[in-house]
């Protein structure tokens, strides 16, 4: 007797069966070995929608790993590149430090005084003690150069030599260039220590300084002191002008005071003075 043929079985395991979806889904595709649920941008976070391919959507917990062995990522995005995102922490770290340096630059401009203030020019401190015998130091004040001279005795006794005062303008400082505490034949508080501002009286040219006396430099028969390269102006180590050259008067000497032995302080009068500085004959 024949058998009745018997309807053949597929075997091949059944595909998982994920929850229905709204009808703008497409259709679930296997990725990874696992199975995918794609949706559009538009769809995501609807009431509905779970599965692997949403936001919300989570992995059976008994999904076995994909081919290659590395283990499914939970949460449905993709790995982010870590070069990626070391770029992104560096440029923001960067951005936020410009942006402190551009907050500071306008803070740190507003602590520093102004023209006026510079122009108008605080007293000035130097330590007279670092000055070496014969050595001369140039500070500025009221944007002015201001030479100090720590001159030697050889110095001062060849200020007071007939030969160089025979050869003088105003060696005994009749014009008023110089506060009346500086009226002497040294035109200082203290002989060793000239306070002098280095500006010719001519056309205001710097004068170059050549203490040490010579027979042929800057001229001849230089006796020591400044001399003006524009034009010739020659000045004794006290300032003096010569007699004869296109300087028409000593150079200037600023108010100024000793604060203690060693601390000399430009710009402000001893206590037992009001010089003006305004009121000297010519810078």
């Amino acid at each position: 007797m024949e058998l009745p043929e018997l309807p053949q079985i597929d075997h091949a395991p059944a595909r998982p069966v994920w929850p229905a979806a709204p009808a703008a889904h497409a259709a679930a595709e296997r990725f990874g070995g696992l199975p995918v649920l794609q949706t559009r941008a538009s769809d995501l976070g609807r009431p509905g929608l779970r599965g692997p391919g949403s936001i919300t959507g989570r992995l059976p917990m008994d999904a076995a790993p994909p081919a290659d062995g590395a283990a499914p990522r939970t949460d449905g995005l993709a790995a982010t590149d870590p070069n990626r995102r070391d770029f992104l922490y560096i440029a923001t770290a960067a951005v936020g430090t410009i942006g402190a340096v551009a907050t500071l630059v306008p803070l740190l401009s507003q602590m520093e005084p102004d023209a006026s203030t510079l122009a108008a020019g605080g007293p000035v401190d130097l330590d007279v003690s670092k000055v070496a015998a014969g050595q001369q130091v140039i500070i500025r004040w009221r944007q002015r150069p201001v030479f100090v001279f720590h001159r030697t005795p050889e110095i001062l006794k060849t200020m007071q030599d007939p030969r160089l005062v025979g050869q003088l303008s105003d060696p005994d400082s009749g014009e008023v260039q110089q506060p009346p505490y500086a009226t002497n034949w040294h035109r200082s508080v203290k002989p060793e220590f000239s306070v002098l501002v280095g500006i010719c009286t001519h056309l205001g040219c710097i004068p170059l300084f050549y203490p040490q006396p010579s027979q042929t430099t800057p001229v001849a028969g230089w006796l020591g002191g400044y001399f003006c390269p524009c034009h010739g102006s020659k000045y004794d180590p006290a300032g003096r002008v010569y007699r004869g050259v296109p300087a028409p008067y000593n150079l200037p000497v600023p108010p100024y005071r000793f604060v203690n032995d060693t601390t000399l302080r430009v710009g402000e009068n001893p206590s037992d003075s009001h010089f003006d500085f305004g009121s000297i004959r010519q810078m």
